[in-house]
């Protein structure tokens, strides 16, 4: 059976892995980048093709994949003359695999549907290194016969692929997850900061914690820098501020006030405003230590 024509638009550190995954699969592979090169090239000494534009990718395609930051730049590759919309054809999959805005999601689909295409939200889980290795957690959702379709694709990049019922489902959840996980993140930094004031040894607060229904995989990642400086959740600042806000608006969206996100984005926000906006997540406990004792 010939493998579907796939058109990969994001190369950045998780795009790349993906679409190096993808060709090691055997597909067929035709991207477009944005000012860093390095992708581009290296999908093409691969045996890949470079599209001048969105339009031309999605027309030499038969699945079309976005792995971009923002809805902003979403709907900036979807639409006008030379985007997405303007090249799908009758059955064209389109698939946006970051973390996007609900309600973009569901205006996009609409569109799509209107030209006979169909859109699927398939934010991921875990790390470029898992992308590589084709081992992502793929949160999909939309038209089901459209997911059956590309579900043979989907599976070689994810180890574990979840199908999640209707359009804007796979962002909203994605979105829910991060607010969570950043809402912990931001906690557990300041425990510790605040250990520190206290002359409070961090390895003792940890194991005490920990001991309890606390623990937690995020719990430990903050740990592993407070306490051994080793980074391993490589999630900016500004992504996870970029994030949060659009739990917020989400919420806002549905007619609903979070009131817990406030307080996640509001210290992302001040650690952007610090000149911190590019330092991993972990390294939050570092302004936590240097901040907290300014005055809010």
């Amino acid at each position: 059976m010939t493998k579907p024509r796939i058109g990969f638009i994001g190369l950045g550190l998780m795009g790349r892995a993906m679409v190096g995954c993808l060709q090691d699969a055997g597909y067929s592979l035709t991207v477009l980048g944005n000012r860093d090169r390095t992708g581009v090239e290296e999908a093409v000494a691969r045996g890949g093709s470079e599209a001048e534009n969105a339009k031309a990718l999605a027309e030499a395609s038969d699945i079309v994949m976005l792995c971009v930051s923002t809805s902003e730049q979403v709907e900036g590759r979807i639409y006008g003359d030379d985007g997405v919309l303007a090249g799908v054809k009758e059955g064209t999959v389109v698939i946006d695999f970051g973390t996007s805005l609900p309600g973009s999601t569901q205006k996009i689909a609409d569109d799509m549907t209107a030209k006979g295409a169909i859109y699927l939200d398939a934010p991921l889980g875990r790390t470029p290194a898992h992308a590589k290795e084709g081992k992502l957690n793929i949160m999909c959702a939309g038209d089901e016969a459209a997911y059956q379709k590309v579900k043979p694709v989907l599976d070689v990049l994810g180890e574990n692929v979840f199908h999640l019922g209707k359009t804007g489902n796979g962002h909203t959840i994605k979105l829910i997850n991060n607010f969570f996980a950043m809402t912990t993140a931001m906690a557990m930094s300041e425990a510790f900061a605040m250990a520190d004031a206290a002359g409070i040894d961090r390895s003792a607060l940890f194991d005490v914690m920990a001991a309890g229904p606390n623990r937690s995989g995020m719990m430990e990642f903050i740990r592993n820098y407070a306490v051994d400086g080793k980074v391993d959740l490589a999630f900016s600042v500004e992504n996870g501020a970029k994030d949060v806000g659009y739990y917020g608006t989400m919420a806002g969206d549905l007619g609903r006030d979070s009131r817990m996100s406030k307080s996640t984005v509001a210290v992302l926000e001040e650690a952007k405003g610090t000149g911190d906006g590019s330092r991993m997540i972990p390294e939050m406990v570092d302004w936590m230590t240097k901040h907290l004792g300014d005055k809010a």
